[in-house]
């Protein structure tokens, strides 16, 4: 039984001048789109701060509801993730088209694994009625804007969750082109490009956890 051989690419797309300007053009298209990442994140991160410095007390009562072992796990999780993606920037780089793959599945399965911790810790939350919508709030505060601290919680921590599952999205689209050996020594873009994404969703999940969890 004869195998059909899928022709990696070697050369660049016909608006580009060489594989050099693309992969150049890529990666600060990437890094562009990380900085409105950073901005829109950093939007919150800044309303944290002044409810924080306006409802201290509410703010403590708050993170002092937060699991923060369940919160340490996912760290760990995604830190862990982060350096089996950086392998499989490297191993493509190389030219390792299956050891990349490897090393791709490895990190989405730490990014289903956050989920998975993510899910059970919301779903607490909503059992103890600490969900701040209309008919799912019960919970006795002992102070009075701790639904707002609840808000922003499931704000930050949501969105950020939003943002695993796009990076699992784009972990499966890599698979199927690493499977299909797409990527080589010399065109490495997309797996580079989801890297820093993933790291960049890494990061921000490194600064939420102390300020939820152990401030």
């Amino acid at each position: 039984m004869s195998t059909v051989k899928v022709d990696r690419r070697v050369d660049h797309s016909h608006h580009f001048e060489s594989m050099q300007q693309e992969h150049e053009s890529g990666k600060q298209g990437t890094w562009l789109f990380m900085a409105t990442e950073v901005m829109m994140f950093g939007a919150l991160f800044t309303a944290y701060f002044l409810y924080r410095g306006k409802y201290f007390e509410s703010w403590v009562e708050g993170g002092a509801l937060l699991d923060w072992k369940l919160g340490a796990l996912n760290t760990v999780v995604l830190l862990f993730s982060s350096f089996t993606m950086a392998l499989a920037v490297r191993e493509t780089q190389l030219g390792h088209n299956r050891k990349a793959l490897k090393y791709v599945i490895f990190t989405t399965v730490c990014a289903f694994a956050f989920l998975v911790v993510k899910y059970f810790e919301y779903t607490g939350k909503i059992h103890h009625g600490l969900f701040p919508s209309e008919g799912m709030w019960s919970y006795d505060a002992q102070t009075p804007q701790l639904r707002l601290f609840m808000v922003v919680y499931f704000i930050m921590t949501g969105l950020h969750g939003i943002h695993i599952l796009i990076g699992i999205a784009l972990m499966f689209w890599l698979m199927k082109r690493l499977k299909n050996e797409e990527f080589s020594k010399d065109y490495y873009t997309a797996v580079e490009g989801v890297g820093l994404y993933w790291h960049i969703v890494d990061l921000i999940w490194i600064y939420l956890f102390p300020l939820m969890y152990l401030m």
